[in-house]
């Protein structure tokens, strides 16, 4: 029988693959906006494909779905840390997806820019659209991995290299955090800044 909780699973596995892959691509920013681009480039034909795409944008639908009405359902009844890190870091993801997708298929169709390096980070690196894309993607990393390291709490029941399940899933979250900030040094080419070509400008009121 298929419920609410399997759907959610299954189709989270699916996109837990395509934002890990997302998310390594960004880190390619550290070696420059041109190997980010780069990478892109390579694994654009991967997976945007009208077969690929539809999975992933159903699984996004599914994960908001699901998961919104599993944390209205058990909002209540919310137990122990990992309990709340999965609830709240689910709740943020799934309205990040939301804005996010839209924004990026606006891009696509009705701006019809180019949605790459300098698309994302339009907003990153200029004032002051970037008091709110700061903790807007911040947020969704750091979630990403907070949702894998509360799921990994609760599922996980073996030590591994000496650590308890609860201190295997701490060690997810510095993880996502060093990366988090790894990243944001890329995107923002050492936190100095990135010059945003004129196409993009239109993002920021341009």
């Amino acid at each position: 029988m298929i419920t609410r909780k399997s759907l959610h699973y299954f189709s989270g596995l699916t996109l837990a693959f395509f934002v890990g892959t997302h998310l390594l691509n960004h880190f390619t920013s550290l070696w420059g906006a041109d190997t980010h681009i780069a990478v892109m480039d390579t694994l654009r034909p991967i997976y945007r494909n009208l077969f690929v795409e539809s999975l992933v944008l159903m699984a996004v639908a599914i994960q908001i779905v699901t998961g919104l009405s599993m944390f209205f359902a058990g909002r209540k009844v919310i137990t122990g840390r990992w309990g709340k890190l999965q609830y709240w870091s689910g709740a943020y993801l799934a309205i990040f997806l939301l804005i996010h997708l839209g924004a990026v298929l606006a891009g696509r169709f009705l701006l019809a820019l180019d949605t790459n390096f300098y698309f994302g980070v339009a907003g990153l690196n200029t004032f002051p659209f970037n008091l709110f894309f700061i903790p807007y993607y911040g947020l969704a990393i750091l979630g990403f991995f907070g949702h894998v390291a509360a799921i990994h709490a609760k599922k996980m029941k073996a030590s591994l290299l000496g650590l308890t399940p609860s201190a295997q899933s701490i060690a997810i979250l510095i993880v996502g955090l060093a990366f988090t900030v790894l990243v944001f040094y890329g995107l923002t080419n050492g936190f100095v800044g990135v010059a945003i070509p004129e196409e993009y400008k239109v993002l920021v009121g341009g």
